[in-house]
């Protein structure tokens, strides 16, 4: 398929839901009096939106769901007031009572569907209606569009129109048939069944808007010479078990098959037709037995197909290894190439990283230019020095500083997780080979890999890999030991911060142009190499010698309100002056507030609420001196004592702000509990080093900090021009500790006012690792109803960012995390349209500007919406944030539900203005504010808390 050309639209008339900013300049607003009681202002620049809600008197189909599934509970924390009628009735249905949801530790079910029951509401599925049998997912009868407009089922495709690509599509509302005494329900419209959407009219298709950009992407377009790729079954009679075996038997005929085949064992792909049914013979070495080997077609490919996929990747992987690369996981590098950085023994490996994907242009190879960090020193080395600075506490040192690290091999070049160190076993002991011998680690190493052991007393490492399931079904979890000797660490991630992690990142940053030359000369290498290039030729694939180059589009820039002016930003996209010189939207002032600092640190905390007092002012807010207590040492037991004394003999306490010597993770943990979940108090912990520096940095620091305390007390900081009406934004991240035993926490934020200034904090702890967000019904049904309290009405738009979900995982998501949030519309009576955007910013991706054959850093606001995009999906590529490594990295966001009228473009350009409203930073930021305040959310009680907050900070971001 031939990319598609990017055309430039002509000049339309501006758009009413999406305007165009002024020119930059300051807008000063009449003066208005700061006060904390007055209500909060009005949006600026807010437009007035047209109607596009669907009919709300279309009819509703009956609804079948059932959620329960019960969790241990575990010691109560101190509750909130009890929640409402609704919300009570909801959690008595779902089996949950008016008992807060616990903590989980090891071992404990957490709150939502068991399995049984999972199974239950799965049986209840496969029911039958008077026109035939419909096999429905976990929405039971709800109609939901995936993707470019593939009907779910349960909803007969005669019945619908199918949205094309870039439009916005509807779903079947989901109703519901309760049970019982009916909750009380604030009173709002009722709605009916979402029309599917169909196909708008020419004049009401939403045309893109923006300046035109060339730019220049690393993909790489892959022609298709063969008419088609055939698929072959093999079958062997007798059965022969061993894999090696089938295939060393399949070599054997060559001539029968060809030089060029692909076989996994049992799945034969051949570029070329055989007969319909092939038979040879052949002779088991082992036992001499005569072995038939079927061949017979099974498919008849397109080469472009899906299916052959996963094949092109194994054929250039190939090619990588004829051009000497040695692959590591799922890259590829040339140790030979190697930088040294000899000063702080480490080794930098240039690699590269490549895949091939289908896009709507066709088949592409994406291709990055990497690199590896390798430690020049063994795992051996950094345990003699441990062993130097803490002799009595070795060993616990050395689980703490090695446990979780990446190590490799160098005798085979593979990597391995460190989960723990064996200190009963040395070199010197034994293991059973697969053939049965007994041979010790020492001597193995020296006959396979030709490798001396010199220290035959050091202990060995423990590297336990994922559960993988067998052929038969059966799980396969074997440790594999390691020495550390021969391990070598992997990564900065200790030394971040310090001179040796700059000089690294110096020495791996790469310009536009390099980057492009580096990506060129790999095409350049296949090119020339006849081995490697005749491997890609005989499947009959070819590559262009250049990447791909389109035209993207760079979205207006957005205002950015204070509460007395507004200004549109530079190109840099930061705005730190203009916060810290003028007022905010609103400030809460300090009044009475709590400041703990160690004895010796008596000057420090001093300046400190000087300078607050000092620079309070320009921010409009107003700091009252603190209560000031003076801590013996900096023990955590003493901070413990002093914060659980002053708040047990003290109401109303704003703040509780510590200063601690260092940056102690146990000292950060344990003041956050004590705030967090066993008391309801916002907290602020601010190391002393922070504040040790020129006055001027410190006075920039204390300005942050003030920023962050008046976030966390409920002030808002700025906002944009957002011109939905009636909106609610969520934000939804899964954070996974590194502990096989500690829970996941899931992060749920929705903004509560139409500014997006406000916003609504849940957590949820489900079993460890596990990504798929349980309770989410739950937790969108408090926060619609504390939308409610805040704005007397319902939302009519629900627009979701979920971050952190792969692309195998989508439709899982579809089926399982959106239905349940579809499920807390039914307890309201009624039915808003709702988008589900998917972020991913762990992409390979990259974006330059192209002018002639020079090549830049790609503007903020620049987005690609297609050539590149998924043929599966409604998606597009955003770089929200200033690049500083020359070239741009971009966020891709994936469209899984659309129900509302928004086209593509109105979600990039939604999606950018959230880009602005991370009020942890004066710019724009990777992914929307949504997403950066809910894996905030999840760290910190995931990470710190290992529990959930106390729910009387749910309304306030007392998380940053």
């Amino acid at each position: 398929m031939e990319p598609r050309r990017a055309i430039r639209m002509p000049a339309l008339e501006p758009d009413p839901i999406f305007p165009r900013p002024e020119p930059r300049r300051a807008i000063r607003m009449p003066a208005l009096e700061p006060d904390p009681d007055a209500a909060r202002p009005e949006p600026h620049g807010s437009l007035p939106m047209p109607a596009l809600e669907p009919d709300p008197d279309a009819a509703r189909p009956a609804e079948f769901w059932t959620l329960s599934g019960r969790g241990r509970c575990m010691p109560r924390l101190p509750e909130p007031t009890p929640p409402s009628n609704l919300i009570s009735s909801m959690m008595e249905r779902l089996g949950m009572g008016d008992e807060p949801s616990p903590s989980l530790e090891p071992g404990q079910r957490p709150v939502g569907r068991s399995r049984n029951n999972m199974a239950m509401a799965r049986r209840g599925q496969d029911t039958e209606n008077a026109e035939g049998a419909v096999a429905a997912l976990p929405g039971h009868g709800r109609g939901l569009w995936r993707g470019r407009g593939v009907v779910l089922p349960g909803i007969r495709e005669r019945d619908v129109t199918v949205p094309s690509r870039g439009q916005p599509h509807a779903a079947a509302a989901p109703t519901s048939s309760p049970q019982g005494p009916q909750p009380v329900l604030p009173p709002t419209p009722t709605s009916g069944m979402l029309p599917a959407a169909s196909k708008p009219a020419p004049a009401l298709k939403p045309v893109a808007k923006g300046t035109p950009l060339s730019m220049g992407l690393n993909l790489i377009k892959i022609h298709c010479q063969n008419e088609a790729v055939y698929q072959y079954h093999v079958t062997f009679s007798p059965e022969v078990e061993c894999q090696t075996t089938r295939c060393a038997m399949m070599k054997e005929h060559w001539k029968v098959t060809g030089d060029t085949t692909a076989f996994d064992g049992t799945i034969l792909y051949l570029p070329i037709l055989l007969t319909e049914l092939v038979t040879v013979k052949s002779r088991r070495k082992s036992d001499g037995e005569e072995v038939s080997i079927t061949i017979q077609l099974t498919k008849t490919l397109k080469p472009s197909s899906d299916l052959c996929i996963p094949l092109y990747n194994v054929v250039f992987r190939r090619v990588m290894r004829i051009l000497g690369m040695e692959l590591i996981r799922r890259d590829f590098f040339e140790p030979e190439r190697a930088t040294i950085l000899h000063r702080y023994r480490l080794q930098i490996w240039p690699g590269y990283s490549v895949s091939i994907r289908k896009k709507d242009g066709g088949l592409f190879l994406l291709a990055d230019s990497i690199h590896k960090v390798i430690r020049s020193d063994s795992v051996l080395d950094v345990m003699h020095s441990i062993n130097k600075q803490s002799v009595s506490s070795f060993r616990d040192e050395c689980a703490k500083q090695l446990l979780g690290n990446t190590v490799i091999t160098r005798y085979n070049n593979r990597t391995y997780c460190i989960s723990d160190i064996d200190w009963n076993k040395t070199p010197k002991d034994s293991f059973t080979l697969a053939s049965g011998e007994e041979i010790t680690f020492a001597d193995y190493y020296r006959k396979t890999y030709g490798v001396t052991i010199r220290d035959l007393d050091q202990p060995l490492l423990v590297s336990t890999p994922r559960v993988k399931q067998t052929p038969g079904g059966k799980s396969s979890l074997d440790s594999i030991l390691l020495v550390p000797e021969l391990s070598f660490m992997i990564g900065i991630s200790d030394l971040k911060g310090s001179r040796a992690a700059k000089d690294v990142m110096r020495e791996m940053a790469q310009s536009p142009r390099q980057h492009y030359e580096r990506l060129t000369s790999l095409l350049r290498r296949i090119k020339d190499n006849a081995d490697a290039s005749g491997e890609l030729m005989r499947w009959g694939l070819s590559l262009d010698q250049d990447i791909c180059r389109t035209e993207g589009r760079v979205l207006p820039m957005e205002r950015v309100n204070l509460r007395h002016s507004s200004f549109i930003p530079g190109k840099d996209l930061s705005w730190h002056k203009e916060i810290t010189r003028e007022a905010s939207i609103s400030v809460i002032n300090l009044h009475f507030w709590l400041l703990l600092y160690p004895k010796r640190l008596q000057d420090v905390a001093k300046d400190l609420v000087t300078t607050m007092e000092k620079v309070c002012g320009p921010l409009g807010m107003q700091v009252n001196r603190p209560v000031m207590v003076k801590l013996v040492d900096d023990h955590i037991s003493t901070y413990g004592k002093a914060i659980q004394d002053f708040l047990q003999n003290h109401e109303n306490v704003q703040l509780v702000l510590c200063i601690t010597p260092s940056s102690r993770e146990d000292l950060y943990s344990s003041i956050k509990k004590l705030c967090c979940v066993n008391s309801a108090v916002p907290s602020q912990v601010i190391s002393a080093q922070s504040l040790m520096g020129h006055l001027v940095k410190t006075r920039s620091v204390v300005q942050k900090v003030l920023l962050q305390i008046n976030c966390k007390l409920g002030g808002e900081l700025w906002g944009v021009d957002i011109p939905l009406k009636e909106l609610m934004v969520v934000g939804i991240d899964v954070y996974h500790s590194r502990s096989k035993r500690q829970c996941s926490a899931v992060g749920f934020v929705a903004s509560m006012n139409q500014t997006l200034t406000k916003w609504y904090s849940r957590v949820v702890l489900q079993m460890p690792h596990q990504e798929l967000a349980e309770s989410l019904q739950v937790c969108l049904s408090y926060t619609l109803q504390e939308f409610y309290k805040e704005n007397h009405y319902l939302p009519k738009k629900v627009i979701v960012y979920r971050d952190g979900v792969s692309d195998s995982q989508l439709n899982t998501v579809l089926q399982y995390e959106i239905p349940q949030m579809q499920e807390s519309f039914s307890f309201f009576k009624y039915q808003p349209s709702m988008v589900f955007m998917v972020v991913q910013k762990q992409i390979s991706t990259t974006f330059y500007t192209v002018t002639g054959e020079q090549f830049g850093p790609p503007p903020p606001g620049a987005v690609i919406d297609h050539t590149v995009t998924s043929l599966d999906w409604q998606d597009f590529y955003l770089l929200a944030h200033s690049s500083h490594q020359g070239f741009g990295v971009p966020t891709r966001y994936i469209c899984l539900l659309n129900t509302t009228n928004l086209s593509n473009e109105h979600l990039q350009r939604l999606t950018f203005k959230l880009c602005h409203l991370y009020w942890n930073w004066p710019g724009t930021v990777c992914v929307p504010a949504p997403c950066k305040y809910a894996h905030k959310l999840a760290f910190l009680s995931g990470q710190i808390l290992q529990h959930q907050p106390n729910q009387q900070l749910n309304n306030k971001l007392f998380f940053l």
